[in-house]
């Protein structure tokens, strides 16, 4: 019988499943339910945290990765950006306040800021401008077909109306003229908003917008084929509200969501 003795045979189908694999098959059942959960985009650090700190899963890192191979379950890789110092200066008038220093010790003490270009079919390259709280990393959005004053006007105009303006909050951005534009040095001003800004040609200045941005386009939109502007909407408000702000896990915040960060944050205020 295929040149396996009969005994031998036989003894391979009766066998039992041994609590060793009995054990695999629960936990690969699982691994599979937080990966398609997460719309296929965690790899295995983020699912072995999940699996320890919500599934009471005792089980090893190495045996998640090994599990997660043999499936053929991969994440959605993604560059980390890794800050480094520039040699060029921030303009006289434009101070850099953060140094490439993302620390801070609770909710609205530092915003970070910035555009990206998204494709939308029919409609072209529309606009994604975001605003991001550095203690909790949650994502304040606008999205737009031009990429003007206005747009990052409204979504400053979110983040006050959320979050109000804490005494010394400092936003930090690009040089681009929106940023840098009369409207928009105006309404931090009335806010009492410090405005800090990244040297020239230094990505890395705001290394944590651009992670975030980088984020979106390889969770989402690299992943989609947006047909016009309404659909890419959708789809993105799908993406930062359903989903990164209230369900993804961060390694920078423990592996907590950000809105878990900042709910603790404000029930621990509330004490």
């Amino acid at each position: 019988m295929f040149d396996i003795p009969r005994s031998s045979f036989y003894e391979r189908v009766n066998r039992e499943e041994s609590h060793r694999e009995r054990e695999n098959r629960r936990i690969l059942k699982k691994i599979e339910r937080i990966w398609e959960s997460s719309g296929c985009v965690y790899g295995a650090p983020k699912i072995h945290a999940i699996l320890v700190t919500q599934e009471n899963e005792d089980c090893s890192l190495k045996r998640v990765q090994k599990l997660m191979n043999k499936q053929g379950i991969r994440s959605i890789t993604q560059k980390t950006w890794r800050p480094h110092r520039s040699a060029d200066p921030v303009p006289d008038d434009r101070v850099n306040l953060l140094n490439q220093d993302f620390s801070t010790t609770g909710l609205n003490q530092i915003w970070v800021t910035d555009i990206t270009y998204i494709w939308t079919g029919k409609d072209e390259w529309s606009y994604l401008s975001t605003i991001l709280d550095l203690y909790s990393r949650k994502a304040i959005w606008s999205f737009s077909r031009q990429m003007t004053v206005d747009l990052v006007l409204d979504t400053l105009t979110k983040a006050t109306q959320r979050y109000g303006a804490a005494e010394g909050l400092i936003l930090h951005s690009n040089l681009g003229s929106q940023y840098t534009s009369e409207a928009y040095e105006s309404a931090l001003e009335k806010q009492g908003i410090r405005h800090s800004f990244s040297r020239k040609g230094s990505p890395h200045d705001n290394a944590v917008i651009e992670s975030f941005h980088s984020i979106v386009k390889k969770e989402e939109v690299y992943q989609k084929n947006y047909p016009d502007f309404d659909t890419a909407y959708r789809e993105l408000f799908q993406y930062i509200e359903a989903f990164y702000n209230r369900k993804r896990i961060h390694s920078a915040l423990g592996n907590r969501t950000p809105l878990a960060i900042e709910q603790g944050y404000l029930d621990q205020a509330v004490i």
